[in-house]
């Protein structure tokens, strides 16, 4: 029967090196958006929003564009900014409010950027990957073309989307070191996303006796734990977790036994304090996964490390390169669970309320 799943969700995730290239060159059309948006001085607070993954996907944005552009920047969810915006925004602010959803259909972000259209000190514009969809009818939108999927599951566009707002803030600062950054990102994940097939498979397939799935970043590697943690959870339906790398030693750390998988989202900016906390889950018999830029013997106790390559590179602009391995890792655990991940329990494509 296994024959038979993943039909959908196993070629988006392989993908995704066509979708950075598509949204590379979609993002050339769209210099007018950046320089309105992004490159505006006008603003005193760039605000991400997103539902689920696209939250997740705001986080991470949102650590990138302050550290890219030196301005300020944060990310909520979608349903704070409708229900509860006096308390997540400080009033007399200029605000740029930038929704992101796959779809364009998120009802919770819909009703956020309408909930602000006709408030003095608030401007709204969109990430999504249908142009025909009622948010870009509604605010200016990037699109990533490539980004569209069949299933309910966001992999590709994930990625895309991630890729796709980093270059346009890269163009917004004016930086050709990341601009160059991001142009060796889409060369490297040509070789990423088959590697990152072929070891999750070994992985998954080698080691039945995982059967709790922990995922651990800090900076702008936070939103792709959490994202690692979604794509297995709503995949498989295994136990997963996702923490900041130094505050899992703070108490959640006491779930790691044997059968516990702990993947560490490796950044160089902190590389010698989060190598640290992958050790210590080693000796308490953890099955340690280290994506990072470069193996080295400081990584050699690990059980498997991944390098995406691009040492040289920003942390940031190393995101896409991170999620294929992740998604695999889901992907083949749905289908030892003997679980779809075409088709995920509970779940839709898009959310309504």
């Amino acid at each position: 029967m296994s024959e038979q799943y993943g039909v959908l969700t196993y070629p988006e995730i392989g993908g995704q090196s066509e979708a950075l290239a598509a949204a590379w060159k979609q993002l050339e059309q769209q210099q007018d958006w950046v320089d309105q948006y992004f490159k505006s001085d006008k603003y005193d607070e760039v605000l991400f929003i997103g539902s689920g993954t696209s939250y997740y996907l705001a986080l991470t944005a949102a650590s990138t564009f302050r550290k890219w552009t030196g301005k300020s920047a944060s990310a909520h969810p979608s349903s704070e900014i409708y229900l509860f915006r006096e308390q997540a925004v400080a009033a007399k602010k200029e605000v740029l409010l930038v929704g992101i959803s796959r779809s364009g259909e998120s009802s919770e972000v819909i009703l956020a950027l309408n909930s602000v259209k006709d408030l003095a000190g608030w401007t709204t514009c969109g990430m999504t990957c249908d142009e025909e969809s009622t948010m870009a009818k509604n605010v200016p939108c990037l699109v990533s073309p490539l980004g569209k999927e069949k299933s309910t599951v966001m992999t590709k566009s994930f990625s895309s989307m991630t890729f796709m707002l980093q270059a346009a803030m890269a163009k917004a600062a004016e930086s050709e070191a990341h601009l160059a950054e991001l142009k060796e990102v889409m060369e490297l994940s040509k070789d990423i996303v088959p590697n990152g097939d072929a070891a999750a498979k070994a992985v998954i397939d080698g080691h039945p006796e995982l059967n709790k799935f922990i995922y651990l970043g800090m900076g702008a590697y936070n939103g792709l734990a959490q994202e690692a943690c979604l794509k297995l959870k709503e995949m498989s339906c295994v136990w997963t977790e996702s923490f900041g790398t130094m505050e899992f030693r703070h108490g959640p750390k006491s779930v790691v036994e044997p059968g516990t998988m702990v993947c560490l989202f490796l950044s160089e900016n902190a590389r010698a304090y989060e190598v640290k906390v992958a050790q210590e889950m080693k000796e308490y018999g953890a099955f340690v996964v280290i994506v990072t830029a470069e193996a080295g013997e400081d990584t050699s106790f690990a059980d498997l490390v991944f390098a995406t390559g691009g040492r040289s590179l920003s942390d940031e602009a190393r995101s896409a390169l991170n999620m294929p391995l992740v998604q695999y890792i889901g992907y083949y655990t749905a289908l030892r669970e003997g679980r779809n991940p075409d088709s995920p329990r509970n779940l839709t494509q898009v959310v309504k309320i």
